[in-house]
């Protein structure tokens, strides 16, 4: 056990992730265990016998193994009766932005609508105490700025993928004026963020359009390195 830089709040604690098979799904539970939480994953099977969920053997290690889509409104509340959470991750998502010009339906289903059902599962499940919502810092308007963008500045983006999460960001929005207002916490006793995440790189990502991955498989195959934006 390393150093445990969060005096022991996560022991014992009930922590319920989204996205738990995935690449940063996975590193979380893995910390969330080591820190004595009681670990519950909500996911689709992991991508490939390769991914970090696999190869850790974190599944086997936690508390519950689940495989469920975060469409599916009716089985997440389900699942958020069942294991009462106290603090829910969120991360479950289509991630990827070129894959979401093939599937931009599935995309916005899975972004902004599987986002609102984790909403609605933490606002019908009393145990809940925090919800954080991951989200990306491609969320705002591209405006093809030089300096980084502020939290305050205006959602969007270009692709779908990156357009879905803006909409996500306004859902979560809503639903925190609408049913968590910090400012009348005493009555419903949640509180709500969302992350906005960059560019996460480390071991066990085997997704699609990544640059490390893709670099290390070409330099295996003995194939030249290519960049899609230089």
């Amino acid at each position: 056990m390393g150093v445990d830089i969060f005096n022991n709040f996560f022991r014992g604690k009930r922590v319920l992730v989204t996205g738990h098979t995935g690449f940063k799904g996975s590193w979380l539970s893995i910390w969330l265990h080591e820190l004595g939480a009681e670990v519950i994953g909500v996911a689709q099977a992991p991508f490939t016998e390769r991914d970090n969920f696999v190869l850790s053997g974190i599944g086997q290690r936690i508390k519950a193994d689940i495989r469920a889509d975060i469409r599916d409104g009716e089985r997440i509340k389900e699942i958020f009766r069942q294991y009462q959470p106290e603090i829910v991750f969120h991360l479950a998502a289509q991630p990827l932005v070129r894959l979401s010009y093939d599937i931009p339906v599935e995309t916005y289903q899975t972004n902004v609508m599987g986002t609102i059902h984790i909403l609605e599962a933490i606002r019908f499940t009393d145990s809940v105490k925090v919800g954080v919502m991951i989200t990306t810092d491609k969320c705002y308007e591209n405006r093809e700025q030089i300096w980084g963008y502020r939290e305050n500045e205006p959602m969007g983006g270009y692709d779908p993928y990156s357009s879905s999460k803006g909409a996500a960001e306004i859902a979560i929005a809503s639903w925190r004026r609408s049913f968590f207002h910090p400012g009348v916490y005493e009555k419903h006793g949640k509180s709500i963020a969302s992350v906005r995440a960059g560019n996460v790189i480390g071991g066990g990502d085997w997704a699609l359009d990544r640059i490390i991955p893709d670099c290390i498989k070409a330099l295996e195959a003995g194939k030249p390195i290519e960049i899609r934006s230089p």
